[in-house]
């Protein structure tokens, strides 16, 4: 992989003229009635002027089932069955009531180790993966949990079991009864042992073959913290006196839905003295002028890219006081420093022993994590602090094409205020390119 791999110049930057009127520079097709979702013409201007190059999607497909089949090669697994529904939009990038099926295990999706996809969708749902060649059959009837099913379900997951143990003859051959499965229906797991298939973990191979994003990923990448950040600013734009923590925090949701992305996880955006501890979700709570506003995006966004971001501010027009300022810059030191230790082949246990250390009061209330990936969610690795590692921790090792956030949270126990920031970053071959750029506050680093 060259040095370049993940840069273009000034003059490769621009969006690509259009060759037709039948294709959005992406790939996909300039139909108003489409049914696949994806950015609107607002982000396609911003993205336009702003010079960005965006995915390609076709391209990008290929590449991801290309590294999930990788990866079943490797661990010796002739096939993988996925029931998250990240697992599944990353094997097929078709969505489908992501956050509803998130909690309703209605839809299921077979990789076999050469490629073969097929897709349990919705009922009556072939319709919404019409546009993707790389899934072979579109099937329905996945479902086997209470809410759907009722005391029948033992019955529809033995039926499932069944329809599945005959895809894994014909895909994998007789000798091949395994399959790993990222996450299951006990009811499901339990029909599946009784035909006599070896159930292995189909999470390890998922996470490793997400882990590592190709250039059309990291283009994706980049379009959604483009977005993200211009949602970031029309709240900071907003941030005045007498405006409510919630009502600010619904400014990024429309920001983020108006140009095509797709939801947030969290709700992590307090004031004052909401800010400490962390983990205080907003709420009704009204920010007067001195306050601090600390938030965590936590966002979905367009191409189902995760834009992973905080920043704290300072409401009304009025500076910073010494306590917060101090507690800004310790988590500006924080991150600043953790990034610059960001260099491919270091292991994981090895960031963790040479991280930056907070100062012994604010340890107590750390963080969970120093470092996470990003991709379509926060993902593996999940890198911690040295007092962690014991019970926590595992090893591994940085890698060309990994995105990460480098997050902090400074705040006292019983302390009035506390910090968050955190970064999103790609590692390149010369060490780490910081993604997110959104300008931190002179006011607290001065």
């Amino acid at each position: 992989m060259s040095a370049n791999t993940f840069f273009t110049s000034a003059s490769e930057r621009k969006i690509a003229p259009m060759q037709n009127h039948t294709h959005k520079p992406d790939g996909t097709p300039v139909d108003n009635d489409r049914t696949e979702i994806g950015p609107t013409q607002q982000a396609f201007d911003e993205w336009d002027s702003d010079g960005l190059v965006l995915p390609n999607l076709k391209r990008m497909r290929s590449e991801r089932l290309s590294r999930i089949c990788n990866q079943l090669v490797i661990q010796n697994i002739p096939g993988v069955l996925l029931f998250d529904p990240i697992n599944i939009r990353y094997a097929t990038d078709c969505s489908n009531m992501q956050l509803w099926v998130t909690h309703n295990h209605c839809r299921a999706c077979f990789i076999s180790a050469d490629g073969y996809v097929i897709l349990w969708d919705f009922a009556s749902c072939k319709h919404l993966s019409s546009h993707l060649p790389l899934i072979n059959e579109v099937r329905s009837d996945a479902s086997f949990f209470y809410f759907e099913c009722g005391n029948r379900v033992t019955e529809h997951a033995k039926r499932f079991a069944g329809e599945l143990d005959e895809v894994l003859k014909q895909h994998t051959g007789n000798a091949n009864r395994i399959i790993a499965i990222d996450k299951i229906e006990i009811a499901g797991l339990q029909a599946l042992q009784k035909l006599g298939i070896k159930v292995v973990d189909g999470q390890e191979p998922m996470e490793l073959a997400r882990s590592i994003k190709g250039i059309d990923e990291i283009n994706a990448i980049r379009c959604a913290v483009n977005s993200c950040e211009k949602g970031v600013k029309a709240m900071h734009q907003h941030l005045k006196p007498g405006i409510s923590e919630n009502e600010l925090w619904s400014v990024l949701h429309r920001e983020n839905i108006r140009r095509g992305g797709e939801w947030i996880e969290t709700r992590l955006l307090s004031s004052g003295p909401r800010t400490n501890p962390w983990y205080q979700e907003c709420g009704p709570r009204i920010i007067q002028s001195g306050d601090i506003v600390s938030f965590d995006t936590d966002l979905i966004g367009v191409y189902g890219m995760c834009v992973d971001m905080s920043r704290t501010w300072i409401c009304g027009d009025t500076k910073p006081n010494a306590e917060q300022k101090m507690l800004y810059q310790i988590a500006h030191e924080h991150i600043s420093k953790n990034t610059a230790l960001l260099q491919p082949g270091r292991s994981f246990i090895e960031l963790s022993e040479l991280s930056h250390r907070l100062p012994p009061v604010y340890r107590q209330q750390r963080y969970g994590i120093i470092y996470h990936g990003v991709g379509l969610c926060d993902e593996y690795p999940s890198i911690r602090y040295p007092e962690d590692v014991n019970k926590y921790g595992y090893d591994g090792t940085l890698e060309v094409g990994m995105v990460l956030s480098v997050e902090a949270y400074v705040g006292a126990v019983g302390g009035k205020y506390g910090v968050k920031l955190e970064n999103q970053l790609l590692i390149t071959e010369n060490g780490p390119e910081v993604l997110t750029s959104y300008p931190f506050e002179d006011d607290f680093l001065n």
